[in-house]
């Protein structure tokens, strides 16, 4: 797979950034607003109290440390909660406002891979490090390093298990709204800006009446047995189309599960669910495909992290539809 090139300036502006923009408390009251993805956390937590009781807690990434207060909340021994953005600062403020002594959650500002622990094993690591299209930032490679470090044998993740999925979509109005536009600017033709528009996949909320197939699974990860190399992976999908429309694009959105929990734990980023902060990530193709009940949609998708910043996605989508005896399709997508 090619990969793309980036200048030194903006390697180091892209990885500065991704820690720099987990500094600032807009990111964090927006995924702390998000009910779906707190609250799961909450009672994941809360109402597994007996996982907990006693045990040595690991939060990567602990953010703001609402995670952490979770665990300690539930019974936990000792919570330590380690992030190497400037959060971390604040996370001990609030751990101490909220009457939390150090022995109870201690507070680590630093890389999960550099920093030293005051304990040899931990019990339970517990993260929120999914991504937009589950993989983006790279943060699982974090929560596998941790796992690999310090979690006991038969220790536990919360979650444990993610799945990604894709469909198709409808959405000739935003098309013709942010892509098309560019054919006609005022009379003029602003082809190279459409060409770079294509190659960035959309992040927004999609109407669960846009959905126009079924839905198939692309990755499953199971957080005790997967790896690093895992998580750049190629799958092949074949989607059912349900009603005669022309598909305009392919979306992505995932669900985590905490299989520890005594009673079923989990949530799903669909369209047809509640939304999230993730909302869904959407591959527009080149040239939408014509669509009738039971025809099929082929078509394989790879993700790789970019070699000079990990923390970007390339993505390389291909796809054919021999019921609409259109030419097989290929674009390569930068995530970042």
């Amino acid at each position: 797979m090619q990969t793309e090139e980036l200048t030194k300036d903006e390697e180091k502006t892209a990885k500065d950034y991704y820690f720099k923009s987990y500094s600032h408390f807009g990111i964090h009251e927006e995924m702390l607003k998000d009910y779906v993805r707190t609250d799961t956390y909450r009672r994941s937590i809360l109402q597994n109290s007996h996982l907990f009781k006693g045990k040595i807690v690991l939060d990567v990434g602990c953010g703001t440390g609402i995670l952490s207060m979770f665990a300690a909340e539930a019974g936990a021994k000792m919570v330590i909660g380690v992030d190497m953005a400037d959060i971390a600062d604040t996370a001990k403020e609030i751990i101490k406002e909220n009457n939390f002594s150090e022995d109870k959650i201690l507070i680590i500002k630093g890389k999960i891979e550099d920093v030293e622990l005051p304990v040899d094993h931990v019990d339970i690591i517990i993260s929120e490090w999914m991504g937009y299209l589950l993989l983006y930032e790279s943060m699982l490679d974090c929560v596998l390093f941790a796992r690999d470090k310090w979690l006991v044998p038969n220790g536990m993740l919360f979650p444990d298990v993610a799945r990604l999925y894709i469909c198709a979509i409808e959405d000739e109005k935003y098309r013709l709204e942010k892509v098309n536009f560019w054919d006609d600017v005022y009379g003029y033709k602003m082809s190279a800006i459409k060409a770079k528009a294509m190659t960035e996949p959309l992040v927004d909320i999609v109407p669960a009446n846009q959905i126009i197939s079924d839905t198939k699974c692309i990755l499953e990860l199971d957080l005790y047995t997967c790896n690093k190399e895992d998580l750049d992976f190629t799958s092949n999908f074949e989607l059912t189309m349900n009603r005669q429309e022309f598909a305009h694009g392919l979306t992505a959105f995932f669900d985590v599960q905490f299989s520890k929990c005594h009673i079923p734990t989990g949530f799903t980023t669909a369209p047809f669910g509640e939304h999230t902060h993730w909302k869904h990530t959407v591959f527009y193709l080149d040239e939408p495909i014509r669509a009738v009940p039971n025809s099929k949609l082929y078509g394989t998708m790879s993700v790789q992290k970019h070699p000079k910043n990990p923390r970007d996605l390339i993505i390389c989508i291909s796809s054919e539809s021999p019921d609409s005896n259109q030419q097989r399709q290929s674009r390569r997508y930068l995530m970042r």
